[in-house]
């Protein structure tokens, strides 16, 4: 899957909290502070993990796709329980009993591999798409922590638990982290499939974090640059690499209409690869 350059896509931009945001490290140690501090990075700012992003990400786009191809784990899997995934541990064992060659084996596992862990990665194929830790931009932050307070309810009673009140720390609304994401050699649809994802951040749909029902986690996201590779032949892949070499690469980035489009054709890809795989479900059923 990574053995030939194929393709890269950059994207950069600004994740900003519209209301609170609570992502917990666990409770303290401290003596003093919140019981629940949140997730901070070695100079005591607030960190949004990587693995927090792409996992509420993969978890929505999940969901759409179960409600297309049904709930076939075979298209979508459930990382959550091993006998649910696309392919157990044993059924890739024996995958490994018909396959001696390395190539055929890889692409029996990649065939037997659902749609988002193609794109996400899994226990056996590695993930197209890198999210780096979001970290608060440096020039916006002045140590800005809020203090929530919280209580468990007794389920009988409905009223506060006996020696149950606790606090939380939160990031306060208005908060900027700064978003830096990499797709490598990914199929078209499957960048049809993460605009699709990323829109639903950009449109305020998926929330981060802890007490949601609450109305924390809102976040939106700001694109503001995408580069796209996407050499046809050696030259111009050496041509890229030259660029790399000179950090220039002002001829991949994108213009808003060039985003535009590129969204537009492979969301059509990734719309046309679904009413594939939904009339193949129901011509099955």
């Amino acid at each position: 899957m990574f053995e030939i350059f194929k393709s890269r896509l950059e994207l950069e931009g600004v994740l900003i909290t519209k209301t609170a945001l609570r992502i917990s490290q666990g409770r303290s140690t401290e003596p003093i502070g919140a019981d629940l501090p949140v997730v901070k990075d070695s100079l005591g700012k607030p960190l949004i993990p990587g693995s927090s992003f792409k996992g509420a990400l993969r978890s929505r786009l999940e969901g759409f796709l179960r409600g297309v191809v049904g709930d076939n784990r075979k298209l979508v899997g459930n990382p959550a329980i091993e006998e649910e995934w696309s392919l157990t541990a044993n059924e890739i064992n024996l995958l490994k009993e018909q396959h001696s060659n390395d190539a055929a084996l890889t692409a029996a596992i990649l065939a037997e591999t659902d749609l988002v862990s193609k794109l996400f990665g899994s226990p056996w194929v590695s993930s197209k798409f890198q999210v780096r830790d979001l970290t608060v931009l440096p020039d916006t932050w002045f140590g800005q922590y809020q203090e929530r307070d919280g209580v468990s309810i007794d389920r009988d009673t409905e009223t506060a638990a006996d020696g149950k009140l606790y606090d939380f720390q939160v990031v306060p609304a208005g908060t900027p982290f700064e978003f830096k994401a990499v797709v490598e050699n990914a199929e078209e649809w499957e960048l049809g499939l993460l605009m699709i994802g990323l829109h639903q951040f950009e449109s305020e749909q998926i929330p981060l974090g802890g007490a949601r029902s609450r109305g924390l986690g809102v976040v939106k996201l700001q694109l503001d640059e995408m580069i796209w590779v996407n050499p046809k032949n050696s030259q111009e892949l050496i041509d890229y690499l030259r660029n790399l070499v000179d950090e220039q690469l002002q001829d991949y980035v994108k213009s808003p209409q060039e985003i535009t489009a590129l969204k537009k054709r492979w969301s059509t890809e990734l719309l046309n690869e679904l009413t594939r795989l939904a009339t193949k479900e129901t011509v099955h059923a």
